[in-house]
């Protein structure tokens, strides 16, 4: 409980303990009625004890411009009160009407602690060795270069390499899984994780500003300003509605004295009842924190969603396109076989290794892999990489190709197609055929599951982009049971392709695209939803996408899109629920069925229940 929340709650309980004493002898008729300057007295007491800092925000925001709020709306109608003589109803309006604030204090901090916990994954320092003593100093103060120890139970303050060591580290912070991670001398580690076992050194890559950490928090952060069109709606509904409601009780209060010669105290009751009822706190409230409740639920997940746009975006998803390269398969290439034809499988594979050691695509590394030696680079006179073809080398004197079949047909190579699964790579040497090399890249296991379970939660299309060779493409399309594939891709095949499938969409209908961030960017920025394989946290994945899978699992989409139709119906039944009764207590003010007392519940009930209700987004599955 904060300072603000405990000095709130011991002014509600010194009202209270003023008011019904009060109430009870008012009651009781201690006084007589021409006493009526006395109580008004008495009960200001009270009336300014819970209620002086709505007056005072009420007068501030009408200095500012920004006159119809609830601070306005309750002075308005206790004054109202006051006017007409209804000292202990106006207590009450504004008494119950701090109760209900208080609650939704409660609610809301409650909310934000669960996603802060949740999130609470920035490093208060790191550990620098000076003449053999460790030293706590701030992340900031860390230079890249630098080496910084992390012992058992420390939290990763900076994204770097083991350069000594070996431990189990905590992802799930990052990850949301709960198993931990390996990592020895060489590996990448990020910030945010927990090193659960052994001491580490760890060889500083990036600075705090430019870390894991710090990029995701800025993105949580930044969440809530990417509004969703219900939460536009909500803003602009208010903006509208409570001048509306003003003026209607204004007219409320003024016709019906003037033109049915009625009491002027009861119409005022009234119009005072219509303004307690008519405060939007309900939605203004309760549907930003539903928003806010869903976007935590996915980041417990590991799931990092931009803003409650791309959650109500989510909701609507009807076709999902995937990469497949480190999206549905691991992007672990391994050389399966060697077919030369003119050579020895020695030679083949000595200039390949030679034509792609420049390149650091998946598909070159896995040669360089399989030929197990540093190539010696004096040798290479030339070399140059064509985009979506291969690589194109001078090595030792003689013009070597390396690349896929389209780079062998645009030189005329009479080249032997080779059917086998994988990716192919043809080389050519002196302008000949020399042979080719089958790669193969393993699918995830979690793809069979993503793609399953998005059937079940109703997403009616399923479609793959590649610029892998048909026969490669199409096989993991069959075995994963995609209902479309489409093979040998430039990246601005890729755009064309996605750009008819947006095309083709039916209104009110969302399309996703998954991949790693940085390869399909083009592709990214251009579809409803873009979704980032994270690599356990790329910069470049963060960047590019409206939600990141921070540990590369296609099958956490299926649960984002549960926890955002989730998140969608509780706005959606605080939207009926709120204005559903306020419309109906509002019909009763009017016509002077209800008192202040249905009205208190009309505005600090409704919006109580309704922000319990929002709550349940924080437990989305």
């Amino acid at each position: 409980m904060t300072e603000k929340q405990k000095t709130m709650r011991l002014r509600i309980i010194a009202t209270f303990i003023i008011y019904i004493p009060l109430a009870v002898l008012q009651h009781m008729e201690v006084f007589a009625s021409k006493d009526s300057l006395l109580w008004l007295f008495l009960y200001l007491i009270p009336y300014l004890l819970v209620g002086w800092d709505i007056l005072y925000r009420a007068v501030r925001n009408i200095r500012n411009g920004q006159v119809f709020d609830e601070n306005f709306l309750m002075t308005l109608a206790t004054f109202g009160a006051f006017g007409v003589g209804e000292y202990s109803e106006g207590v009450a309006v504004m008494l119950f009407y701090q109760v209900g604030e208080l609650f939704q204090s409660y609610a809301v901090n409650r909310s934000r602690q669960s996603i802060t916990e949740l999130m609470d994954i920035c490093p208060e320092y790191a550990n620098i060795e000076e003449d053999g003593v460790l030293k706590q100093v701030d992340p900031d103060d860390v230079s890249v270069g630098d080496i910084i120890v992390i012992k058992a139970g420390e939290r990763i303050p900076l994204d770097g390499t083991v350069v000594f060591g070996e431990s189990m580290v905590d992802t799930s912070a990052l990850t949301g899984e709960s198993v931990p991670r390996r990592v020895r001398t060489g590996d990448e580690i990020i910030s945010g994780c927990v090193n659960g076992s052994g001491l580490l050194r760890v060889e500083v890559t990036k600075e705090f500003d430019d870390s894991t950490v710090a990029k995701i928090l800025e993105l949580v952060e930044n969440a809530s300003s990417k509004k969703a069109k219900v939460e536009n709606f909500i803003t602009k509904f208010a903006r509208y509605y409570t001048p509306v409601v003003v003026i209607g009780a204004v007219i409320l209060a003024v016709l019906p004295p003037l033109l049915l010669k009625q009491s002027w105290s009861e119409w005022v009751r009234r119009a005072c009842t219509f303004l307690v009822i008519s405060c939007p706190c309900a939605l203004v409230i309760s549907v930003p924190m539903s928003f806010f409740g869903g976007i935590g639920a996915a980041s417990r997940k590991g799931v990092l969603v931009k803003g409650s746009n791309y959650l109500e975006a989510l909701s609507q998803m009807d076709t999902i396109v995937f990469d497949k390269t480190g999206t549905l398969t691991k992007g672990e290439f391994k050389v399966s076989q060697l077919n030369p034809v003119s050579m020895k499988k020695e030679e083949l594979l000595e200039l390949a290794a030679y034509a792609e050691c420049y390149s650091d695509h998946p598909i070159s590394r896995s040669i360089l892999e399989a030929y197990g030696k540093e190539p010696d680079r004096s040798r290479i006179e030339d070399n140059r990489e064509i985009a979506g073809r291969g690589m194109e080398a001078v090595i030792d004197g003689r013009p070597v190709l390396a690349g896929n079949s389209k780079l062998m047909k645009e030189n005329q190579i009479s080249y032997e197609s080779c059917p086998a699964p994988g990716t192919v790579v043809y080389l050519a040497a002196d302008g000949k055929f020399a042979g080719s090399i089958v790669i193969q890249d393993g699918i995830k296991e979690q793809s069979f599951a993503a793609i399953r379970e998005l059937k079940q939660v109703g997403v009616r299309h399923t479609v793959m982009l590649t610029g892998d060779r048909k026969e490669a493409g199409e096989a993991v399309a069959k075995e994963l049971g995609l209902d479309e594939v489409y093979t040998q891709l430039l990246p601005e095949d890729k755009v064309a392709q996605v750009e008819r499938l947006l095309a083709a969409q039916e209104k009110g209908r969302k399309l996703a695209f998954v991949g790693d961030g940085i390869n399909d960017a083009p592709v990214l920025s251009r579809v409803d939803i873009g979704i980032a394989m994270g690599s356990m946290g790329s910069d470049a994945a963060i960047e590019a996408a409206d939600v990141v899978l921070m540990d590369d699992d296609p099958s956490k989409i299926a649960s984002i899109v549960r926890i955002s139709r989730k998140t969608m119906g509780i706005v959606k039944q605080n939207i009926v629920f709120a204005l559903g009764v306020k419309l109906i207590v509002l019909g009763m003010g009017a016509f002077g069925v209800a008192n202040m007392w249905e009205a208190v519940f009309a505005d600090v009930g409704v919006s109580v229940i309704a922000i319990i209700n929002a709550m349940r987004a924080l437990k989305a599955e």
